[in-house]
């Protein structure tokens, strides 16, 4: 071994065991054996995994939930899921309300409507001990430092954990979806013929899809042996590849609000080789866009531009009615009550959800929203007046009370609590749409429940003023869910993603005089070390082809070492030369696991590939000189 080597060896053990003198952020770098960035374009490493019957995609919304499934030897057919017991007046129920009740003792007791049922149907003084829970798939996305161990509140304000919950839906959409599919083929059927699909936002950061991940391990919806019988699909790519095979008599083109009838059963959508559109996912909680191209003949898809969007789902339009509500009736008051009477806010909400899809820009009747008995009474003993002088009081002009025990709104009232939601989507694609890699959009389809609401579909109308046409699928709130069917039945239908961030780890580089800081000097046995290196892995918005791989190779510290762990960084920004740059953060961890692959080798090379093109990234390593796997994972979670 030369000198030099021997050095270099010296210094990862050193950086390895010490935590770096520079002034550094975290740790300090690994010498990189091979900093060169070999990309290959090895399509056909993708594995296809073992052969499934079946793909079942489950849609787990923020404000609904559902499934579906194809059957292998029969991909053009998606059934979805039986019609569901109970529902709403005026709400399709298609879908189930993703809502979960547990037991005093917190076990699970029921999903959907009949988790909300049975929680209404509950006395007071009884449903106060129950925990109910609605719309928490929003944590994953708000939660800064997503763990394992996330809490979530329950409507009577109790703490649970966040993966529990998330395990018991998964659990009860396996349940009902093995049952459904034993019915079919008439024998019972077993877990390990299935591909999960479950969808996500796609802009989700890691953690959250990682999360979703242990969650499906935790219902025991697939074995952790298996991650391959589990997919993640991004919610606008599954209704992109949706979308892209529409005929053009299952839309609406609002631009000339005709839904298409009378063509011939081959006409698409927009599937002209090159087309370029973009995809707009209004659902409960998020809104997603994402920019694709399609490449004909085999109609593959190619992201254009990194997915965009927020937090701007339709349960905004609920939290601008709940701060009305604390407008008119006092915050205290409305906080003591969704404590207090629990059951009886689920049924306000309900009662304004009924209302909420009866908006419309052309509106001039009022609205009429039931308010609970428990609400009018509660507020009585509260304030010790009643509901009708409290509307009287306050200074909200456009919210009337009548006669019947009804809050009656102005369609300009209820217009006006879109309007901030409605905003942020508008603003958005207008950032989208200035965007050079955004040009020459020939569609934009509007997906997930929100999409169907005519004041949304107006706006985009006047944004876009007849730059791209609008097209709505009729089944829109169906849209993902059968997209993600059949992304499960041919995950490699997209070729090229966009990456979402840059990543990368800590390196130690030669010190160049002039060129680095020198506060990050390290000199070590007489040889001059610059720290904190930024070795980029890939950049934000870079092209990405599926299974294209990102090659490092690493050697362990001491010839004894069992396990090599390597901090991964990211940033939002294309390039970053430093971890310790403002906006760069430690994101995850790559574990090498080399115990059992001892060599007599002088020097052990670990060689690691890392995948970016997928929906979620992986890691795969090898030894070098023994040509043996290498265990390898990346842990987004922090512990």
């Amino acid at each position: 071994m030369t000198e030099k080597e021997t050095a270099t060896e010296k210094i990862i053990a050193d950086a390895m065991a010490n935590p770096s003198p520079a002034k550094s952020m975290g740790d300090p770098g690994i010498t990189p054996l091979s900093p060169s960035h070999t990309q290959q374009n090895d399509t056909d490493n993708v594995p296809s995994g073992p052969a499934f019957v079946v793909v079942v995609a489950i849609d787990f919304g923020t404000t609904s939930s559902g499934y579906a499934y194809a059957f292998t030897k029969e991909p053009e057919c998606i059934h979805t899921m039986r019609r569901w017991e109970g529902g709403d007046p005026g709400v399709s129920n298609q879908k189930t309300p993703t809502t979960i009740l547990l037991t005093p003792d917190r076990k699970f007791h029921s999903f959907g409507y009949a988790a909300r049922d049975f929680y209404h149907d509950l006395d007071p003084s009884e449903s106060k001990h129950w925990l109910y829970l609605e719309k928490f798939k929003m944590k994953l996305h708000t939660t800064a430092n997503l763990s394992i161990d996330t809490d979530i509140h329950a409507a009577n304000g109790k703490r649970v954990k966040a993966l529990d919950i998330f395990a018991y839906a998964l659990a009860f959409f396996k349940e009902q979806a093995l049952k459904e599919l034993s019915d079919q083929t008439g024998g019972e059927f077993d877990n390990n013929d299935v591909r999960w699909v479950i969808t996500v936002p796609a802009i989700w950061k890691m953690p959250a899809k990682q999360f979703m991940r242990e969650a499906a391990y935790k219902s025991g919806l697939v074995p952790r042996e298996s991650p391959e019988q589990l997919i993640i699909s991004l919610e606008p790519e599954a209704a992109s590849i949706y979308c892209r095979k529409l005929r053009l008599h299952q839309m609406v083109d609002l631009g000339t609000q005709d839904t298409h009838n009378g063509f011939s059963p081959t006409d698409n959508a927009g599937t002209a080789q090159g087309d370029r559109y973009v995809v707009v996912d209004c659902g409960g909680g998020t809104v997603d866009l994402t920019v694709h191209q399609i490449r004909l003949p085999e109609g593959h898809l190619k992201e254009l531009y990194k997915a965009s969007g927020g937090p701007y789902g339709s349960i905004g339009i609920d939290y601008e009615f709940e701060k009305l509500l604390c407008k008119i009736f006092g915050q205290d008051f409305i906080d003591q009550f969704k404590i207090k009477r629990p059951a009886a806010w689920v049924d306000l909400m309900i009662a304004f959800e009924s209302r909420k899809r009866a908006a419309a820009p052309d509106r001039t009747n009022p609205l009429n929203i039931n308010l609970p008995f428990s609400f009018i009474d509660y507020y009585k003993k509260f304030r010790g007046h009643s509901v009708e002088h409290a509307l009287r009081k306050s200074n909200v002009d456009f919210v009337k009370w009548s006669s019947q025990g009804m809050l009656r709104m102005t369609p300009e009232a209820m217009n006006s609590l879109f309007k901030p939601t409605i905003d942020h989507i508008i603003q958005h694609l207008t950032e989208l749409f200035d965007k050079p890699e955004v040009s020459n959009i020939k569609f934009l389809f509007l997906v997930g429940g929100f999409a169907e609401s005519s004041l949304l579909q107006q706006a985009v109308q006047n944004m876009l003023q007849g730059r791209s046409r609008i097209i709505i699928p009729h089944d829109v709130g169906l849209t993902i869910l059968k997209g993600a069917v059949l992304f499960g039945l041919d995950p490699s239908v997209i070729k090229v993603r966009r990456s979402p961030l840059t990543y990368g780890v800590g390196v130690l580089n030669r010190y160049v005089e002039g060129k680095h800081p020198a506060d990050k000097l390290l000199v070590k046995d007489g040889t001059r070390w610059c720290t904190d290196v930024f070795d980029t892995f890939i950049s934000a918005d870079q092209s990405v082809a599926l299974g294209e791989l990102v090659k490092r190779s690493y050697t362990p510290a001491k010839p004894s070492q069992q396990v090599i762990v390597i901090h991964v960084y990211c940033s939002e920004k294309e390039s970053a030369g430093f971890i310790s740059e403002p906006g760069v953060r430690k994101c995850g961890t790559l574990r090498l696991d080399v115990s059992g692959t001892e060599s007599s080798a002088p020097r052990r090379e670990i060689q690691t590939h890392m995948q970016f093109g997928d929906t979620e990234i992986r890691a795969m390593a090898v030894d070098v000189s023994t040509g043996r796997t290498v265990k390898a994972s990346i842990d987004f979670l922090s512990h």
